[in-house]
């Protein structure tokens, strides 16, 4: 039996909420690592941070920490990400990178390794993980587009602030706490940290994820229309997004209504699809109210469907409910299923 091969990887974004899953989905699934090194920004760099039972600390990342690195998971803001990537693909390394900063770039695979895995043979060193929202649709939508085609797709999403990063979680545990106790209630960071005004989520549903395009979408609205167009290369695709910001720790869901190109597929079928599809655990038995919830998918890898149904007025319409952790198969686990698809394709040196 031969040995099997390991590989030195980096973590960039050591200690931040995606961060830690990264290395926590590292561990669970004995990714084969020979060395690893554990990255962050200088504010962070000493914190100590246990992988396997071992100790590490976290170094400054710069472009000399990727010497002799052959993959490295990104999860430190599209600006470090737009410094250091290149320059850790100049030192051999393959990228991950987990935020916006290459996702539309032509030259540069958008990949969810259950919808198009192949595209990773394609990478110059650099390949995008998609958006949270994004990944856990395509996943359940890809199976239906296989056999049924895909002609529109209209998505409302019901977001967890995990994705805004631990300060929001804190600013929604904060803000419920002062509403319950009936104290002032303070808001500096939802909808956006960056934007002009800032609203209280606890109790509160905010319709704005990311900052305003002219077009009236927002910035995390273009990204689910553009990433689900190039993932499935469907350039042509009718997509529209809505998305909301809800009080819920972690776990996304989403309202979706399709389209098909072929018409007259029973929700029976469409359920067997989803049912033996790659990633996805089908919840659906409403006599019982048995249907995905952000609580029950949380720390869980699948995306979780339900609620299907047919459109009351369209023989081609279906509706269905779509759920998954966003800090798992929407961050961390779907960065770590990249590097395992790289080592089963061959594709790192």
């Amino acid at each position: 039996m031969t040995a099997q091969k390991t590989f030195n990887v980096a973590v960039v974004g050591a200690t931040g909420a995606v961060g830690q899953q990264m290395l926590k989905t590292l561990e669970e699934r004995n990714f084969p690592i020979a060395e690893l090194k554990l990255l962050s920004s200088k504010r962070s760099a000493g914190t100590k941070v246990t992988f396997k039972g071992e100790e590490f600390t976290v170094e400054e990342a710069t472009p000399e920490s990727f010497e002799g690195v052959q993959v490295a998971l990104f999860s430190a803001g599209g600006s470090v990400s737009k410094a250091l990537a290149p320059e850790a693909v100049k030192r051999g390394a393959i990228v991950v990178d987990n935020t916006s900063a290459f996702r539309m770039d032509p030259n540069v695979p958008l990949v969810v390794p259950e919808v198009n895995e192949e595209d990773l043979r394609e990478h110059n060193g650099i390949i995008a993980n998609p958006n949270c929202s994004t990944i856990q649709m395509v996943v359940a939508l890809e199976p239906i587009r296989e056999k049924y085609g895909l002609k529109k797709v209209v998505v409302s999403t019901y977001q967890a602030v995990s994705g805004a990063g631990l300060e929001a979680i804190e600013e929604m545990r904060e803000q419920s706490k002062a509403v319950l106790e009936g104290k002032e209630v303070k808001a500096e960071i939802l909808p956006v940290g960056g934007d002009k005004k800032h609203y209280q989520i606890a109790f509160n549903a905010i319709p704005q994820i990311d900052l305003f395009q002219e077009n009236g979408y927002t910035f995390e609205e273009m990204k689910m229309i553009n990433e689900t167009k190039k993932i499935m290369h469907m350039e042509k695709l009718e997509v529209a997004a809505t998305c909301v910001r809800l009080p819920v720790e972690t776990g996304h869901s989403e309202s979706v209504y399709i389209e098909t190109e072929k018409g007259g597929a029973t929700v029976a079928e469409l359920k067997e699809l989803l049912g033996s599809a790659p990633g996805v655990t089908l919840e659906d038995d409403p006599e019982n109210q048995v249907y995905p919830m952000a609580v029950n998918a949380v720390g869980k890898n699948d995306v979780f469907v339900g609620r299907l149904r047919r459109d009351l007025d369209r023989d081609n319409g279906y509706h269905m409910w779509i759920v998954s952790d966003n800090l798992l198969k929407g961050a961390a686990w779907n960065s770590v299923q990249i590097a395992e698809s790289l080592v089963k394709l061959e594709l790192l040196k």
